[in-house]
C-alpha cells in the first residue's frame, strides 16, 4: 500500500502541474466554455473521483463490498480519461490540438495511474475478505504524506468544482482569463 500511496501523491503533483500549466495557463479552458464545456465536464467528474481516492486511501480501507465501489471509481476514472483523450481532439481544434508536452504528461500520468492501481491490488485482496466498512487502518506511510495527499484531495475537489462552474458559463467562471 505504501508504494500505491507514493504513486498517488506523484500523480497528484503531476495532475496539479498539468491543470495549472496546460489547462489554465496555456489553453485557458475555463475562459472558453462555448467550446471547452465537454472537456471541462469530463475533468470535473474525473476530479470528483480522484478526490474520493485522495481523501480516503491514506486513511481508510475499502473493506468488503465497499471494495466494489472502489473498483468502480478506478474503472470509471480510466473510462473518463480515455473519453477525454477523444473529446480533447474536438475541443482543442481552435487551439491547434492538445499541446505536445500535455500529451506526454497525460501518457506519463496514465502509466502512473496503472502502476498505482496495480500496487493497490494486494491491499484490495486483503480488504475483500473483511467486513464491509470504510475502516481506519495504518497505510504504512509517513503522516506528512497522508496529509499531503489529503490536501491534494481537497485541491482536486476544488478544481472539479471550478471546471463544472466554468463549463456552465456561470458568472466569473472564466476568471482570471475573461
Amino acid at each position: 500500500m505504501s508504494v500505491a500511496l507514493w504513486l498517488l501523491a506523484l500523480q497528484g503533483v503531476l495532475g496539479a502541474a498539468d491543470t495549472a500549466y496546460y489547462h489554465e495557463w496555456r489553453a485557458r479552458l475555463p475562459a472558453r466554455p462555448e467550446t471547452t464545456a465537454p472537456e471541462l465536464k469530463l475533468h470535473a467528474v474525473r476530479d470528483f473521483l480522484y478526490a474520493a481516492l485522495f481523501l480516503t486511501l491514506p486513511w481508510r480501507a475499502w473493506q468488503g463490498w465497499f471494495l466494489v465501489a472502489l473498483a468502480a471509481i478506478i474503472a470509471a476514472e480510466i473510462v473518463l480519461t480515455l473519453t477525454d483523450f477523444v473529446v480533447e481532439i474536438q475541443v482543442r481544434k481552435s487551439l491547434g490540438d492538445v499541446y505536445a508536452g500535455e500529451r506526454v504528461m497525460h501518457a506519463v500520468m496514465g502509466i502512473l495511474y496503472g502502476a498505482m492501481a496495480a500496487y493497490l491490488l494486494p491491499a484490495a485482496a486483503a480488504w475483500w475478505s473483511q467486513p464491509t466498512a470504510l475502516a481506519a487502518y495504518d497505510s504504512g506511510v509517513p503522516e506528512l504524506l497522508k496529509w499531503a495527499i489529503t490536501v491534494m484531495g481537497l485541491g482536486v475537489l476544488l478544481s472539479g468544482l471550478r471546471d463544472l462552474y466554468a463549463a456552465y458559463d456561470l458568472p466569473g467562471g472564466g476568471w482570471p482569463w475573461k
